[in-house]
């Protein structure tokens, strides 16, 4: 089993020893998504919704889901970020509104950032439903895929083909 890293002379789950790792430089860069209602659309966008400024929430969940990946991952480290950032766009998807969130993490490490990105992205679209449910439980989320990561001893990763 010297292939798959992690797991152990046993064939069991184990975390992976990233201490003679050299520390690079190495980012993230997740994309998820939440399909609304017209209706959620506008009291977003016009902040209306009850539960207060859904975007700005949803931003702060984001960020602390990254920080606590590792809490949530069994076998991800915890990693020093150096920094989390989520952006938004709208597209208008037929009678829907599609929210497109992007999550991008830093760090200075020896092991990547990617599982934080796409908790990120995972994380925030979830809060965007939690804060919106009460209007329609339609909402539709994902897809939810790394765009592109830097560093680390495998190299680049950027998506080519469109999701």
């Amino acid at each position: 089993m010297a292939e798959f890293t992690h797991f152990n002379e046993e064939g069991r789950a184990k975390m992976v020893d990233v201490s003679d790792k050299p520390e690079t430089a190495r980012t993230a860069l997740a994309h998820s998504s939440i399909t609304v209602s017209r209706e959620i659309f506008e009291k977003i966008t016009n902040h209306e919704m009850k539960k207060g400024d859904v975007l700005a929430v949803a931003q702060v969940a984001a960020v602390m889901a990254a920080k606590k990946t590792w809490d949530l991952i069994p076998m991800c480290h915890p990693i020093p970020l150096t920094g989390v950032n989520i952006s938004f766009s709208w597209e208008q998807a037929g009678d829907n509104y599609q929210l497109h969130i992007a999550a991008s993490v830093k760090t200075k490490g020896n092991t990547g950032v990617e599982m934080e990105a796409l908790t990120a992205a995972s994380a925030c679209a979830l809060t965007v439903y939690d804060m919106c449910k009460a209007v329609d439980k339609g909402m539709v989320i994902g897809p939810t895929y790394l765009v592109e990561k830097t560093g680390g001893k495998n190299g680049d990763f950027k998506r080519t083909e469109l999701v």
